[in-house]
């Protein structure tokens, strides 16, 4: 891919995910990869925006009234870093995420948090339905277990699993953290260790895999 510049999109990663509330999880490497990922935006000087849900619900631990609703240590904004607060599951709805990363000259959105079929899953919808092309790590992020319409327990993996079919190809392309991790170093390899000119943010981006979403 070329042209356009890169966001990382943090969602969510809050401490009171960590909260027995939210019942079974799956992927409890996926924090590890998001900071990865991080570390590798920040050192590039790419755009990172870090979503916080603030919870109407009294009892979630997500509740602006709890310490849940903090940002893990590790993922805490640093200065320049865009912080973006919402109180539903798309972070395009009612804050001014889509204004910032239009005015950074963001074409794609590289999306990592939780939870995948929720939050995840709305912000890359939405994402791919305003036009960013669109990708989800599959492996910094996670989901909790679940019950269906018929009352049948779902595990965590399963949910997992089934909310990122459902975005691949109609909404976002499914990555994984390797496949960026490697695209980076391929780039830095092909650099020059001292260019005449410099090498700009956007030019040292990784070469992500072709798509994004299905226009309909």
């Amino acid at each position: 891919m070329s042209g356009g510049k890169s966001a990382l999109v943090l969602v969510d990663v809050q401490r009171g995910f960590a909260d027995r509330y939210w019942g079974v999880r799956n992927n409890p490497g996926a924090e590890g990869q998001m900071s990865l990922l991080l570390y590798a935006w920040r050192d590039s000087g790419w755009p990172i925006c870090h979503v916080k849900h603030n919870s109407r619900n009294p009892a979630s631990p997500l509740h602006p009234s709890h310490d849940g609703n903090g940002f893990q240590q590790w993922a805490a904004p640093r200065t320049g870093e865009k912080v973006i607060e919402k109180e539903v599951n798309s972070a395009f709805i009612g804050t001014d995420l889509e204004a910032e990363l239009r005015r950074l000259g963001v074409t794609r959105v590289i999306l990592v948090g939780l939870t995948t079929p929720h939050c995840v899953s709305t912000t890359a919808r939405m994402s791919a339905n305003l036009g960013f092309a669109t990708y989800v790590v599959s492996d910094a992020t996670a989901a909790f277990e679940w019950r269906s319409h018929l009352g049948t327990r779902l595990a965590a993996e399963e949910v997992h699993f089934h909310a990122l079919a459902a975005l691949h190809g109609e909404f976002a392309t499914i990555v994984t953290t390797s496949t960026i991790m490697e695209e980076l170093r391929l780039q830095n390899q092909s650099m020059d260790p001292k260019p005449a000119s410099g090498m700009s943010p956007e030019q040292r981006e990784p070469r992500l895999p072709e798509g994004g979403s299905i226009q309909r």
